[in-house]
């Protein structure tokens, strides 16, 4: 099932929401849709779902343009962050409700309910009503009921969200094995980059209403095409800076430079933005000729596996994160080392230069 946007647009009143949008996308494996809350995500799925129309542009499934195919003729699934469950209803009949919709007989409905609730280990509680069921197990009643559809199109936003840490880890590792050779194409919407790696496939980096850029996930995340996606790829927040550089180096400040390497050495003398990620700036050296930094520590958040530290650095705030457990203290100056390796640079127009 294939599955495009064609010069896509949606302005409600004087508000554009989704910017002229083009993008074809995968269709086996998972398609994420990362960005910020209101980055353009729950937007775009309607549109693709046929719950709203585009102001321009087309939708095309299978070679064919549905823009103007309603909702109920369009082979879609799509499953919400809120749990929307029909609360008067079995999970039984809730997961069946559509298939009664498709008028389809009753011993097939009886078998494709039982075979996904058997895959969604909801069997034991078929005869329960959603109030009757934990968070997750009602998550699931909605997966189910989207899954015993058999769409063309699975459109699923946010699904874990308002799951606790454990439901939300169970889930995702279910996610691959549950729509495998299922013949649909998934669209994942999610604001968490960590999840948008582990689910893999392909990744749409969304800001403010424009998809920044697509393509295969681990990719996007390891070659940003620009400043914006390098940031909506990041958790926490990546660090960036401008820089100098002048012959063969790139110099933060009078007293952090390193130098310019491969195809970075050609680029000619002058200011640019380098940007790294915080895990590749840490409390202790690594040994791979990065470059010592001296900060002032602002914040920190230590847990069990890993330190987040904030700290003030050229009158910006960078950020540090590392596995295991170090110890700050608020207010003191301490050293970081930058992996100058795993730089990235870009130009004044934010675009990424070459590695």
């Amino acid at each position: 099932m294939t599955l495009e946007l064609r010069q896509v647009t949606k302005r409600v009143g004087a508000e554009t929401h989704i910017y002229e949008t083009s993008v074809a996308f995968r269709e086996e494996g998972f398609n994420v849709l990362l960005g910020t809350t209101l980055a353009g995500k729950t937007s775009l799925m309607h549109l693709m779902a046929g719950l709203e129309r585009p102001t321009s542009g087309e939708v095309w499934f299978d070679g064919r343009n549905v823009t103007g195919v309603s909702v109920q003729k369009r082979n879609v699934s799509m499953v919400h962050q809120q749990f929307i469950n029909y609360p008067n209803f079995t999970v039984f009949e809730n997961i069946a409700s559509p298939l009664r919709v498709a008028r389809l007989r009753g011993d097939e409905i009886k078998r494709r309910v039982g075979e996904v609730a058997e895959m969604l280990r909801l069997t034991p509680m078929l005869d329960r009503k959603p109030s009757e069921l934990s968070g997750g197990q009602q998550q699931r009643t909605a997966l189910a009921r989207a899954l015993v559809k058999e769409s063309d199109v699975m459109l699923l936003d946010e699904p874990l969200a308002n799951l606790d840490y454990k439901l939300r880890e169970e889930l995702r590792d279910e996610l691959p094995r549950l729509f495998h050779d299922r013949g649909c194409t998934v669209i994942y919407a999610t604001s968490e980059p960590t999840e948008a790696l582990l689910l893999g496939g392909c990744t749409a980096t969304m800001h403010e209403g424009r998809i920044t850029q697509f393509g295969e996930t681990a990719r996007v995340y390891r070659e940003p095409a620009d400043l914006v996606s390098a940031r909506v790829f990041s958790d926490p927040p990546i660090n960036s800076a401008s820089v100098i550089k002048q012959g063969g180096q790139f110099a933060l400040s009078d007293a952090v430079a390193w130098p310019a390497t491969g195809d970075q050495q050609a680029l000619p003398d002058g200011r640019y933005i380098v940007a790294i990620r915080p895990h590749h700036v840490t409390p202790f050296s690594r040994g791979n000729g990065g470059v010592r930094v001296d900060g002032r520590v602002l914040v920190t958040e230590l847990s069990g596996s890993e330190s987040v530290v904030h700290f003030e650095l050229e009158g910006q705030t960078w950020i540090s994160q590392s596995h295991g457990i170090h110890a700050f203290e608020v207010g003191a100056h301490a050293a970081f080392h930058l992996d100058t390796a795993r730089c990235l640079y870009f130009g004044e127009d934010d675009r990424r230069l070459a590695a």
